[in-house]
């Protein structure tokens, strides 16, 4: 009976070492897409306000096709600060579930 407890022990043992080591690994994964995404945000603001700046400069040439492509470069700055927020807003709700989480915790 002490060996087969024993034995039931080593195994568990074994397990949780091994599922400590899958979300030691899974943590560090999280981590490097969230500085991943940062980076990425930072990297799209910087790109929104010069799109911004090239569309507050007036336009001397009437034509059709500079027109289009102003029109163009004004929607690929929208999907620019979209993007943005939506990635934005997501970080945020996961903050706020863990800070949510972490108040149910301390009740």
């Amino acid at each position: 009976m002490i060996a087969l407890l024993t034995l039931l022990i080593i195994v568990l043992s074994i397990l949780a070492g091994f599922f400590a080591y899958k979300a030691y690994a899974f943590g560090r994964i999280i981590l490097n897409i969230q500085d991943a995404v940062e980076e990425s945000l930072e990297v799209l603001d910087g790109r929104y306000q010069s799109v911004s700046e090239i569309l507050q400069k007036p336009v001397f040439f009437d034509s059709v096709e500079v027109r289009q492509v102003i029109e163009e470069i004004g929607v690929t700055r929208d999907a620019i600060l979209y993007i943005a927020n939506k990635i934005e807003n997501s970080q945020k709700v996961s903050l706020d579930d863990k800070n949510d989480n972490k108040e149910k915790e301390d009740n």
